[in-house]
């Protein structure tokens, strides 16, 4: 791997991408029991809309019933009452391997969350990195790996000053990506590695440099247009060959298989009230 040091941003050249992608993994959720719409803190949020329970509900027994049904552990963490977005596991911590960087988020609706997760965390063996409160760090939601390298978003949720921070802390590369468009608050709304070598990317949401960052660091980049990406396409996990993301993947299958993915869109229109998908509501721990 090209680059001047473990938690230092990586130059524009390129990126090592070793073997390994597509291990079983355990996967970080939480049920919907409290989930709803009780403030707005991103353009998708609208109190007056609100959330239809049931609907939510099964979409996320879906969610999960899909993890399950392909072979993957589900771990799961007790919801806490008053914090509504605790089901957006994903923006709990940053983790690699045993070590986690815990979020500290940008706005003080969703800080609650932060000890819950920092217990839940450590009772499950992670040593945890606790930031500096005046830097905002909202985990995997900003911070997606490409093999060993950490792409990590700003602009809107996350400070910049965090990246070096948690490369730090993990021992890993950063590349540094700043997002323009408020729709896509953060990363995982528009960059998703589907394996060591490919990434779905929204580059619209990026600003001019960081787009072009992508396309010359990441082997094999899928662009999705925007109104697929406004239906989060992107928000999503892969399983072995298995892409599981919104209905809106179904508008970019066809480059998923030429890939040699195959979708598996699921129904997240109640999530996608409150600006998540399928990676939001799922954190990857092993």
């Amino acid at each position: 791997m090209m680059g001047s040091g473990p938690g230092q941003e990586l130059p524009a050249d390129a990126i090592g991408l070793p073997g390994g992608w597509g291990n079983a993994m355990s996967i970080l959720m939480c049920r919907p029991e409290h989930y709803g719409i009780e403030y707005e803190i991103n353009p998708w949020m609208h109190v007056e809309v609100g959330v239809d329970h049931d609907a939510a509900v099964q979409q996320w027994e879906r969610l999960h019933r899909a993890y399950t049904d392909l072979g993957e552990q589900v771990d799961l963490v007790e919801p806490v009452a008053g914090l509504p977005d605790m089901v957006f596991t994903a923006n709990a911590a940053v983790v690699r391997g045993r070590a986690a960087v815990l979020s500290r988020f940008r706005h003080s609706e969703r800080r609650g969350e932060e000890p819950f997760w920092r217990r839940a965390l450590e009772e499950r063996g992670f040593e945890v990195t606790v930031l500096d409160p005046q830097v905002a760090f909202e985990g995997a939601g900003d911070a997606l790996f490409v093999g060993d390298t950490l792409f990590c978003g700003h602009g809107f949720r996350t400070d910049r000053p965090a990246h070096r921070r948690v490369g730090r802390a993990l021992g890993v590369e950063v590349v540094s990506l700043e997002l323009v468009d408020p729709r896509f608050y953060h990363l995982d709304t528009c960059f998703c590695p589907l394996n060591e070598q490919t990434v779905l990317f929204a580059p619209h949401a990026f600003s001019p440099s960081s787009a072009r960052t992508v396309r010359r660091l990441v082997p094999h980049v899928i662009e999705v247009p925007p109104d697929v990406a406004a239906g989060f396409a992107c928000n999503a996990i892969t399983v072995g060959s298995r892409v599981i993301s919104s209905l809106a993947a179904q508008g970019i299958s066809s480059p998923l298989h030429e890939a040699g993915f195959d979708t598996v869109a699921l129904p997240m229109s109640e999530f996608i009230k409150s600006g998540g998908g399928v990676r939001c509501l799922s954190l990857p721990v092993s």
